[in-house]
């Protein structure tokens, strides 16, 4: 292993930035004043990444995560190197603080940099340098770090730390809950515009974008916390509408409408989701309890009626005419 890590080493390009001893004023690019929380949960195996910043589109810049391997957050003056690299080093079987002992060692100016890395077995590892705008720094923890720079006060990786770790739930929903009790004491100085949610499996599948559990962009927004925050109810509602149809494929019925009814109390006036809820069980033979919910879908909005004999002709669903003309009127049959 320690071959392999010398020569990983020296194969890595020099991270773009300054010649070594210059001015960090003189960094290329702009800085990416942010805060942000890579975190690994033991029971499911999941690695996240959460992040909240006063740039655009900071989901496209800062996060980084790989299943199985690893998450990443690269902030401050960004090299992206740190993600790609970072993940293919983990990958190759490296630690996470032997990973970025690498990289930094590769970086040209590594005080400008911000960046924690957690890899697939919870080892943490991160750097803020010593040129990062006060106020900066990080806290790590049991499967965990924060970390941040440019806030309008100091303790915000303290709350952050403490947030996390109070916090009950799924992985996304506690990196997120960290995030706002950043913003609760005060987060970046210049306010906030964007923010994103990354979170990957625990272990790698052969199906590599199924390993992508959460993946959510506020890319500018006056409110961005609270609209990821929509975004993942949203996102968890059509998680239990997957299950939902899971179950049903394999003929739990009473397991689908419990998934579906999880579903609907997160999302109440989601029609797509009540409508192919119906859908389902139709198919399921189940037309008596479908009939009431697309009757209150077409009550709202009647354009969903059109879309019933097009998918009979398309096969995706299994209604005579007499089916048809039940699930139209809306009522039980007798």
């Amino acid at each position: 292993m320690y071959r392999i890590f010398v020569t990983l080493i020296a194969c890595l390009p020099v991270i773009s930035g300054v010649q070594a001893g210059n001015s960090a004023a003189l960094t290329s690019g702009r800085p990416v004043h942010t805060y942000s929380i890579v975190a690994h949960d033991p029971e499911s195996g999941q690695l996240g990444v959460a992040v909240q910043s006063h740039w655009f589109s900071v989901g496209s810049l800062v996060p980084w995560a790989q299943a199985g391997v690893g998450a990443i957050a690269t902030q401050s003056f960004i090299e992206e190197r740190y993600g790609a690299s970072g993940l293919d080093l983990m990958a190759s079987g490296l630690s996470a603080p032997r990973t970025l002992d690498a990289l930094l060692a590769a970086d040209a100016n590594p005080g400008v940099r911000q960046v924690a890395m957690i890899d697939a077995g919870g080892q943490v590892a991160v750097h803020t340098g010593e040129n990062c705008i006060q106020y900066a720094g990080h806290l790590t923890g049991k499967h965990f770090s924060v970390q941040s720079n440019l806030m309008i006060r100091p303790g915000v990786p303290q709350a952050m730390a403490v947030a996390f770790q109070q916090t009950n739930g799924s992985l996304a929903e506690r990196m997120l809950t960290t995030l706002e009790a950043a913003q609760a004491v005060g987060g970046d100085l210049r306010g906030k515009q964007s923010a994103a949610i990354l979170v990957v499996s625990g272990k790698a599948s052969s199906q590599p974008w199924e390993d992508r559990l959460v993946n959510l962009h506020i890319e500018d927004s006056p409110q961005p916390l609270k609209e990821l925050r929509r975004l993942l109810m949203l996102n968890t509602a059509y998680e239990h509408m997957n299950l939902g149809d899971h179950a049903l494929e394999s003929g739990d019925i009473d397991g689908a409408l419990e998934e579906y009814g999880q579903a609907e109390a997160l999302q109440p006036d989601n029609l797509e989701m009540k409508f192919w809820h119906a859908i389902s069980l139709v198919n399921a033979g189940r037309t008596d309890a479908a009939a009431p919910i697309f009757a209150g879908i077409f009550r709202r909005d009647e354009r969903w009626r059109e879309l019933l004999p097009r998918l009979v002709q398309a096969g995706l669903l299994d209604a005579d005419a007499a089916v048809l003309e039940r699930i139209n009127a809306g009522e039980r049959s007798k």
